[in-house]
């Protein structure tokens, strides 16, 4: 697992940037100017490094302070999928955590002490500098308001407190009128440091409040490469409240994310699909996808499985398998039969994935399973009920059921 990641990281090397102006890494991290940290170790609530990671019942991993506040604040949701936890029980992912360990070790990155980030105070000349920058966001000198909006991508980067009152000092309004500014490097700060403060629960509403939505969808249209992949994960974390999902697909901010699916860089493949799986939670924006071409990208990810997204492609596909439109588009026999190869012969998230696409295409329609038959599904199912995820268990067992049923017709 090491070696394939560092063949992703030799494949991601031509987009990487300096890490202090990463916005998803904390400032306060020992690490080289090279390195870039692995999607797989950032925790979806904090886009940190996580330090303990921790497993719920949705099969989805995070830091477990993040997911126990979620948890705490009478969430009984999945903070990544939003299905309906069966339970609120976590299991420590010591798989996952010692690969972070072996990672870091190799590539001297010292992990964030809890104290770092989460004890820290904030000072009164903390406050009183941040207070000045916010009011030089506005200044009528251009490179004052760089650097200005430059320093505060990086302070609401480094800690929560940091975003808090960021926020609290006025920083968000005068942040998205500078998201349509035609100075480049202005924009890229200024985007980039609305995503970052959008971490916080309570600031992603602000931000979409002072119509922020808009201005970051036109950036992901049009901005450079950075922006675009900047604004692409902005989207992803305001798209967490469900009314900002609705705010998103109505302003037509589907169809940039999937010409980034399609045309972007790696980190922009990443960063689009993880957007658009959550904004295809909402159904119309299911249809606003599907008009949008989002299908053969995702076949596209399904044939570069170097690219490491498979599970997520098919994630979005079982999403678009329960619209109408979305069957027709994906019910294509070269589908199925792919289908059948990450059951036969994929990871175990893979097969899980596969298995229950197939069953949400099959309960609609039989022709789906007579294809998949053809295939040679049926023994791939059995050694799934034998071997497989407790998921994959349940979805190979209803699939066998319909075939049965099938047969009986």
């Amino acid at each position: 697992m090491i070696d394939l990641l560092n063949k992703f990281k030799q494949v991601a090397g031509m987009e990487i940037t300096n890490v202090l102006d990463d916005p998803i890494v904390p400032k306060m991290l020992g690490k080289s100017l090279s390195l870039v940290i692995p999607h797989e170790f950032l925790c979806p609530i904090t886009l940190e490094i996580m330090r303990d990671p921790v497993i719920i019942a949705s099969g989805q991993t995070f830091e477990r302070e993040s997911v126990q506040k979620w948890f705490d604040s009478n969430h009984r949701t999945c903070p990544k999928t939003r299905q309906t936890l069966a339970h609120l029980s976590i299991a420590p992912n010591y798989a996952l955590k010692n690969l972070i360990l072996q990672w870091c070790e190799k590539n001297n990155f010292k992990l964030p002490k809890k104290d770092d980030s989460e004890t820290s105070e904030c000072t009164a000349e903390q406050k009183e500098e941040i207070v000045s920058l916010v009011e030089q966001l506005s200044s009528s000198k251009l490179e004052v308001q760089k650097e200005a909006v430059r320093k505060i991508r990086l302070l609401s980067k480094e800690n929560p407190e940091n975003r808090i009152l960021i926020a609290d000092c006025g920083a968000i309004p005068p942040l998205v009128q500078l998201l349509p500014y035609p100075d480049s490097k202005i924009l890229e700060h200024a985007v980039t440091a609305v995503l970052n403060l959008s971490i916080d629960e309570s600031n992603k509403r602000l931000i979409a409040q002072q119509g922020a939505i808009p201005a970051i969808i036109e950036i992901l249209q049009s901005g450079s490469t950075e922006a675009r992949e900047n604004s692409a994960a902005a989207l992803f974390s305001l798209s967490m409240l469900d009314e900002n999902k609705i705010t998103i697909g109505l302003s037509d901010g589907i169809p940039p994310l999937v010409d980034l699916l399609q045309n972007g860089t790696i980190r922009g493949k990443k960063d689009a699909v993880t957007a658009l799986f959550n904004l295809s939670l909402n159904q119309a924006n299911k249809a606003r996808a599907i008009d949008a071409g989002i299908v053969l990208p995702l076949m596209n990810l399904l044939e570069e499985r170097n690219l490491g997204m498979v599970d997520e492609a098919l994630s979005i596909l079982l999403l678009l398998a329960t619209h109408p439109e979305g069957r027709h588009k994906i019910g294509q026999l070269s589908f199925i039969e792919t289908l059948v190869e990450y059951i036969r012969e994929g990871t175990p998230k893979n097969k899980e994935c596969a298995t229950a696409v197939l069953l949400e295409l099959g309960a609609n329609n039989s022709s789906f399973i007579l294809a998949a038959l053809q295939y040679g599904v049926y023994e791939h199912l059995i050694q799934l009920t034998e071997g497989g995820t407790s998921r994959a268990q349940r979805k190979a067992n209803a699939l066998l059921q319909l075939i049965s049923k099938s047969e009986h017709l």
